[in-house]
C-alpha cells in the first residue's frame, strides 16, 4: 500500500540531512510526496521544515506507531476460539477446477477477559496463505443483517467444516437475517462493480471470474427474494457460468443477461414475502447469550 500525501509518520530511526540531525529516532513528520511504487523512497516534512527522502521500512504511520504494544495480545492463540468454518468460494458453488483453492470463512468468539480487556480483539482474522477469515461475532451479525454477500453465504454453505453447539444454533437462525435489504445490497454491489468492468473492458484488461461472480449474485438474490431461500451451490446455470469465467460469453450477451436478471430482480422484489427488515432482536439475543458463554463456559 502506497501511503497518500499527508500521512504523518514516525521515523524509525535518526534522520541526518548533510550531516545535521533533523529528526531523531520516534520523530514525527508528514509526507509530502508519495512514491509510484513501494520500490521508491517518500518524501517526508519534519517540523523544522526540512524535507528528505526515506524508504518504506524506515518510517511508521504514526497511529499505528502509538498502538504498537496495544496490540500485543489481540490476535494471539485467537484461532481456538473459531466456532464456526465452511467452505466457500468455488468448491461450494461447484464451480471448482483441479487447482481451486479452498476458502475458508466462518466466525470466531473471544474469551470475555479479553474482549473486556485495555488490549481489545480484532474484527476478524485472517490469514491470506490458508484463505482464511474469521469475523468476531459481533461483526459477523452486523455484516449479516446488513445482507453482507459474503457473510450471509457463510451461513448457508453447505460444506461446513467444523460448528460448536452455539454455531449451530446460529446456522439454525439464518432465516432470521434474511430480509429485502438483499435487494439493495445486491442490486448496488454489482451495479457498482460492473461499472468498472466497463472500464477494464475498455482497457482491454477485463476480470472474467468477477464477472461470473457477479452474475452469480444476482441469480442467488433473485432466488432469496422468491423463496425465502439462499442457494450457494449453482445448478442450472452452472455451464453459462463457467462459459462467463473462461472469456467464451460475449461482452454483449453477458450485459443483456445481466439486464434481464435485474428485471427478475425487481419482479421478485415486488412480489417477495421477505420482511422489510431482518429480526435484529433475534439476532441481539443471541449475541448476548453468546457473550455470556463467553464469560463461563465454553459454547
Amino acid at each position: 500500500m502506497i501511503l497518500p500525501v499527508g500521512t504523518q509518520v514516525v521515523a524509525l530511526r535518526e534522520v541526518r540531512v548533510d550531516g545535521r540531525v533533523v529528526a531523531s529516532a520516534g520523530g514525527v513528520g508528514v509526507i509530502v510526496k508519495s512514491p509510484v511504487d513501494a520500490s521508491h523512497a517518500y518524501r517526508v516534512r519534519f517540523p523544522s521544515g526540512i524535507e528528505t527522502s526515506l524508504n518504506r521500512p524506515e518510517l511508521a504511520i504514526r497511529k499505528e506507531f502509538q498502538r504498537q504494544g496495544m496490540d500485543v495480545l489481540s490476535d494471539r492463540g485467537l484461532d481456538e476460539f473459531v466456532i464456526l468454518r465452511v467452505v466457500v468460494g468455488s468448491r461450494a458453488y461447484g464451480l471448482e477446477h483441479a487447482e481451486s483453492d479452498f476458502d475458508r470463512r466462518g466466525v470466531y468468539l473471544p474469551p470475555a477477559e479479553l474482549h473486556w480487556s485495555l488490549y481489545g480483539v480484532p474484527e476478524q482474522l485472517e490469514n491470506d496463505a490458508t484463505q482464511e477469515c474469521y469475523w468476531e461475532l459481533q461483526k459477523f451479525l452486523v455484516l449479516a443483517l446488513k445482507a453482507n454477500p459474503n457473510v450471509l453465504e457463510v451461513l448457508h454453505s453447505p460444506l461446513v467444516e467444523h460448528a460448536t453447539n452455539l454455531a449451530r444454533e446460529l446456522l439454525a437462525m439464518r432465516g432470521a437475517f434474511l430480509s429485502k435489504l438483499v435487494y439493495q445490497t445486491y442490486n448496488g454491489y454489482v451495479l457498482s462493480q460492473f461499472r468498472k468492468l466497463q472500464d477494464d473492458l475498455r482497457r482491454g484488461e477485463i476480470k472474467w471470474k468477477h464477472a461470473m461472480h457477479l452474475i452469480r449474485l444476482l441469480l442467488a438474490g433473485i432466488e432469496v427474494l422468491s423463496t425465502g431461500e439462499l442457494p450457494v451451490a449453482v445448478t442450472t446455470h452452472r455451464d453459462a457460468l463457467l462459459c462467463i469465467r473462461q472469456g467464451a460469453m460475449p461482452w454483449d450477451d453477458l450485459e443483456s443477461w445481466r439486464k434481464a436478471l435485474h428485471v427478475e430482480f425487481d419482479a421478485a422484489y415486488a412480489a417477495t414475502r421477505l420482511p422489510e427488515r431482518p429480526d435484529y432482536e433475534r439476532a441481539n439475543a443471541f449475541l448476548l447469550k453468546a457473550r455470556r458463554a463467553a464469560a463461563g463456559d465454553r459454547p
